[in-house]
């Protein structure tokens, strides 16, 4: 039977829980550095608390350590992992080769053999293809996370080569411009690395598109900030294509959002399972019941995209805004002095976000200040709107307020057999999806005045400051002859729930994945052909990342980005394609372009960067033209 793993994104601890709550199978966190979100990190105390409540469902906390790591940073790393390894959490992600070795170098006496099956490779590694997810594998990798731009046929060609790996891909939330871990434009502009957790979201900024002459093709527009993913409808044909895990990105992202969209894919999912029985289940135990109805709509977003899982498509990209547009609402019926009114059905409140898009192209907003009926009086009256416009709401007051608060409940079904034996009483329970355990408790048997059946299914299924409720319960009837006093059966209870707790948590932490036979050192299974002599694209800002990939087989490996400046150099490595979206790509029935290349990117502060078109792989490769 499948497993089916639902991964959220926690930026501290409360976020953690919620989504669990929520329906989690596991999330990952940032620690307190090299988490590639530098304002998303959490100390090992809340992390430890956080691996304590996951694993009460069998669900499991992975930590990002996905950054690139400097030489006086690698003890540091050390101690990191060492202070990780004792709160047992379930993974790390990795970016950086250094941490791989120290893994794989580690023996039986090191706390660093604790990740040994399990090491996850990060989407930061660049994980587009076969031969280096195989590699990845080989180093050590119980996981990898595919890159974003991949289609259903590439990754089920991926599982196909490669069987023995997970996979683990992003199914909702913002999108890179730039395969991970290859972009560099933050660096390059302002000093900021994006593989440093410091990205300054360059590809959100406006653009003016200039040809090899001077003329201006496109001004001011966000020609490389994406839509948002959103691959909700293809869960299905990504299981069948191997994926194990659905990523959620966002560990910058509120509370209020991890709820919304954990809910919504826990929910499609759960129609998966029981569509398919005997095929799919989860990797974590409990159902959800929740206080709203969750929607994708209403939630942060710059409008959705299924970006490459079904092949190249326009529509990717949003060149008129890097904002969040929310859900269309309707369009302008009305405009008077201060208010106006939508047409279609639905309701607004007070302190909504509505927005449109301008004259200029441009996103617009308001906030509304009151609503009488369906005329809407906005804080300050937008100068531009005009009737027939799109309204879109990018904050619902509503439904944010209904899910502050308690907004989900999440229970393990457990079913309980209560039965004598020769000393006093045994209470079994069995926890659906995983074990059962036994507690017992002495005591003497007085026989009862009346039938005691209903007093002890009362008592046992008093649950509810655990994480279990009762599926069933069952008392042998000589039991149900007994006077048993309450507290004793309270007593029993709470024994039972700690002992499915202690059980839970031992499964937890030794359900993960085996160590791969990795085969560092053999010199062909490192697929240096993807980068060819742009040594700079490993990434290698260490000695301990620089011997690991000349004992791979890497002659003379050059530094990061980051450590070393190289002019000229190819700042990002792009699927989503300027020409495409304009129209003009040839190769996918465009019209010719009439302007001559190569083409540039002028940021507003004159920054400039050169547009090369890789029609041979379908790429599109952006490189720095400042001195």
């Amino acid at each position: 039977m499948q497993t089916i793993e639902l991964l959220a994104p926690a930026k501290n601890l409360e976020t953690g829980i919620a989504a669990i709550d929520h329906g989690a199978d596991a999330v990952y966190i940032g620690a307190a550095h090299h988490g590639a979100r530098a304002n998303a990190a959490n100390s090992i105390e809340d992390i430890k608390t956080l691996c304590e409540y996951a694993h009460k469902f069998m669900a499991r906390v992975y930590v990002t350590i996905n950054t690139i790591v400097y030489d006086d940073e690698i003890e540091g790393i050390r101690q990191l992992l060492c202070q990780l390894s004792k709160v047992h959490v379930d993974a790390i992600l990795v970016q950086d080769m250094a941490i791989v070795k120290m893994v794989n170098d580690a023996d039986d006496s090191d706390t660093l053999a604790y990740y040994k099956g399990r090491m996850h490779a990060s989407t930061q590694t660049d994980n587009r293809h076969a031969e280096k997810v195989a590699w990845l594998r080989d180093c050590g990798m119980a996981r990898v996370v595919l890159a974003r731009e991949l289609s259903l046929d590439e990754i089920s060609s991926i599982h196909r080569q490669v069987p023995d790996v997970e996979l683990e891909a992003f199914v909702h939330g913002a999108l890179c411009v730039s395969y991970s871990g290859l972009c560099y434009a933050s660096q390059c502009c302002m000093g900021r690395s994006a593989n440093r957790g410091e990205c300054a979201q360059v590809c959100r900024m406006k653009f003016d598109l200039v040809d090899d002459n001077g003329d201006m093709i496109v001004s001011g527009r966000h020609l490389l900030s994406l839509k948002d993913m959103c691959q909700i409808d293809n869960l299905e044909k990504l299981l069948e294509a191997g994926v194990v895990s659905f990523k959620i990105e966002g560990r910058l992202k509120d509370i209020t959002y991890v709820k919304n969209v954990v809910a919504a894919y826990n929910q499609r999912i759960e129609q998966i399972v029981a569509h398919n029985p005997g095929k799919y289940r989860r990797a974590s135990l409990g159902r959800c019941h929740y206080s709203f109805t969750p929607d994708l709509q209403k939630t942060f977003n710059r409008g959705y995209t299924s970006y490459f899982i079904n092949g190249r498509q326009q529509g990717i990209s949003s060149p008129e805004t890097p904002k969040a547009k929310g859900k269309p609402v309707g369009k302008v019926k009305d405009i008077r002095r201060n208010f106006l009114t939508i047409a279609g059905v639905e309701s607004f409140a007070n302190g909504d976000g509505l927005c449109y898009i301008g004259n200029n192209g441009d996103l617009e907003g308001f906030r509304v200040n009151r609503v009488e009926g369906n005329k809407i009086f906005p804080h300050k009256m937008p100068t531009d709107l005009r009737t027939g416009m799109t309204v879109f709401r990018n904050n619902d007051k509503q439904f944010e307020s209904a899910l502050t608060g308690k907004s989900a409940e999440r229970k393990i079904d457990i079913s309980m057999h209560l039965h004598s034996m020769p000393h006093g009483l045994a209470l079994t329970a069995l926890c659906h999806g995983a074990d059962s355990v036994t507690v017992t408790m002495d005591i003497e048997k007085v026989e009862a005045k009346k039938p005691q059946h209903d007093n002890i299914v009362t008592q046992l299924s008093k649950l509810g400051s655990t994480v279990y409720s009762d599926y069933n319960i069952t008392v042998d009837d000589d039991v149900c002859s007994m006077f048993i006093p309450s507290s004793r059966l309270s007593d029993l209870r709470r024994a039972m729930a700690d002992a499915l707790d202690k059980m839970l948590a031992e499964k937890s932490m030794h359900a993960h994945t085996a160590p791969c036979d990795r085969q560092q050192g053999s010199k062909d299974k490192l697929p240096v052909g993807i980068y060819g002599s742009s040594h700079y694209l490993y990434n290698i800002a260490n000695g301990v990342a620089r011997d690991f990939y000349i004992a791979n087989g890497l002659t003379s490996p050059g530094s990061a980005y980051e450590r070393t400046r190289i002019p000229g150099a190819t700042v990002m490595q792009c699927r989503h394609c300027i020409r495409f979206a304009l129209g003009h790509c040839v190769k996918n029935g465009g019209t010719k372009p009439t302007w001559k290349e190569p083409l540039t990117l002028v940021l507003e502060n004159n920054k400039k960067f050169g547009v090369v078109f890789d029609c041979k792989h379908c790429q599109m490769n952006v490189y720095d033209k400042n001195s």
